[in-house]
């Protein structure tokens, strides 16, 4: 990407937040109780590696950038809390080294479209969340997840998979279960 397409991206990403949120930086629909500090961001390392698309929703997440890129897609939403981790460390060194032993590149994530991350989950490089997925709350995901998959737990595993638009729903416990297709009144 050159220079000129970053600094592009950027401004059009700066103009949609503030078009996003009020003055106060809740969002739409926040109510005035809400601490203005849940819906910001936590980012640490270079922020040119974030790529948030404008209709995603991550609250007041945390972002390393330490050793990677995140991207995040449309209608991507977030739970509070949730932290998103490119950085590690070499842990065959020792001491003062072990500090500062951290890979500069390689632990990209990516979460694509409409994916859904609950509070408290934690997302360790490399990995990708495939479109139209959900992290359980309080999961750790330390892999690839398949689009359309429901995973929780420490570590996180697949629990079910999300219908796709159009598909018959018959999920178990569901009183309305094969009823209609998802999507459909």
């Amino acid at each position: 990407m050159s220079l000129l397409d970053r600094v592009t991206s950027e401004a059009r990403r700066f103009v949609a937040a503030l078009l996003r949120r009020p003055d106060d930086g809740k969002p739409a629909g926040a109510r005035d109780t809400e601490d203005p500090s849940l819906f910001r961001p936590l980012i640490y390392g270079d922020p040119t590696r974030l790529h948030i698309h404008p209709t995603a929703i991550v609250n007041n997440a945390l972002f390393n950038l330490s050793s990677g890129e995140i991207t995040v897609g449309e209608y991507a939403f977030f739970g509070h809390n949730v932290s998103v981790l490119t950085g590690t460390h070499d842990w065959t060194k020792f001491g003062a080294e072990r500090q500062v032993a951290v890979p500069q590149s390689g632990r990209d994530i990516v979460i694509e479209e409409g994916v859904w991350v609950s509070s408290h989950a934690i997302i360790v490089a490399p990995c990708r969340i495939g479109a139209h997925s959900v992290v359980g709350v309080g999961s750790l995901v330390l892999r690839d997840v398949e689009p359309y998959t429901v995973v929780a737990g420490s570590p996180a595993k697949v629990l079910r998979e999300v219908p796709r638009p159009g598909e018959m729903v018959a999920a178990e416990g569901d009183p309305d279960a094969g009823v209609g297709e998802v999507g459909t009144e």
